[in-house]
């Protein structure tokens, strides 16, 4: 079964193998991929700014993908997309080319699918049926599932399709996979037969971000802490399409008062509210990178020049951790 070669450890934290197959240290490809369904808030602009601050102290490539498949949400949050594109623009989170949007990729995930032919089986299971066969959910939300329906006969299939379309699960079998990420160190975790397409025939988050990452040569992801879960999962489907399992880096969240992750009815929460209420760019950058821990800076590239330049954050650094924005105060505060 597929499985990432030990990394080592040192008391400074885990470290990204040295150098490629060739002797050349490999680039750093990252991606930022929101999607566009409503403004980002100072947690999704946290999290980029991470991201950009991690890739550029080491040279690399900082890529911008727009995931929006969920065509109707998209669709009721009309504009939100060029707002978030200029919400980046204006903090000075530059992106390396053009920004690649999931609804210009419907092809290319039918021809990976394909690719999967016999590795993958069609799924009627309801959602009440997966919770009451399942064990509890995720941190991400996924219920891994049990594989009701990867045992059914050939007659029973044609007979349940006929009834109702299935989603499209692959065949996983309950894979044991590792991935590596450079705060929590290895993690491990169960890859069950998750879905690729659901039922009514839209791409899956997970296939589709899995796929895109893989054509985009991502080396490195950058996202919040409560996505670590799904690593190995998508991990694990990246080396099953032909490709390498990137290096993780995952961040805290900023929560409100009450703990939960920090969402717009928390008050004065994005860029264009922040601005409205007298702040300007540099102040919101000023509270994020001093919730970083890497001191207050109004531009992103005074912020950059203190970052190391040839190693990570410390381990106990407050950049990997979460923040807790006080509304009533206007500040980010250390978790």
């Amino acid at each position: 079964m597929p499985r990432l070669p030990h990394q080592g450890r040192s008391d400074e934290g885990p470290r990204e193998a040295a150098q490629g197959h060739n002797g050349a240290v490999p680039p750093i490809v990252d991606r930022y991929a929101p999607s566009p369904t409503s403004s980002l808030h100072l947690g999704n602009l946290r999290t980029a700014l991470a991201g950009w601050l991690l890739t550029r102290s080491r040279g690399g490539r900082w890529l911008l993908r727009v995931e929006d498949l969920d065509t109707d949400r998209v669709l009721a949050a009309g504009g939100v997309e060029r707002e978030q594109l200029e919400d980046l623009r204006r903090l000075g989170l530059e992106w390396d080319g053009p920004v690649m949007r999931q609804s210009d990729r419907s092809e290319m995930y039918r021809t990976t699918l394909a690719s999967l032919a016999g590795r993958t089986y069609e799924c009627f299971c309801s959602r009440r049926e997966i919770a009451e066969a399942s064990s509890a959910p995720h941190a991400d939300g996924h219920r891994p599932y049990p594989g009701t329906c990867a045992r059914l006969g050939a007659a029973e299939a044609a007979r349940r399709h006929a009834v109702r379309p299935g989603a499209i699960r692959v065949r996983a079998e309950g894979v044991s996979f590792t991935v590596l990420d450079l705060h929590a160190g290895e993690v491990t975790g169960i890859v069950d037969d998750f879905v690729l397409v659901r039922a009514d025939g839209a791409f899956s988050y997970n296939f589709a971000t899995t796929v895109d990452d893989v054509s985009q040569g991502v080396t490195r992801i950058t996202r919040g802490a409560d996505l670590l879960s799904s690593a190995p999962r998508q991990a694990w489907l990246a080396t099953q399409l032909g490709g390498r399992a990137p290096t993780y880096t995952h961040v805290g969240l900023v929560t409100n008062g009450q703990g939960a992750r920090l969402a717009k009815r928390d008050g004065s929460v994005t860029l264009g509210d922040l601005t409205r209420a007298g702040w300007d760019v540099g102040d919101v950058l000023a509270t994020l990178t001093e919730s970083l821990g890497i001191g207050s800076h109004r531009s992103v590239r005074e912020a950059l020049e203190c970052m190391p330049q040839d190693d990570l954050p410390a381990q106990d650094s407050r950049f990997w951790l979460g923040a807790v924005w006080d509304d009533a105060t206007g500040r980010l505060i250390s978790a």
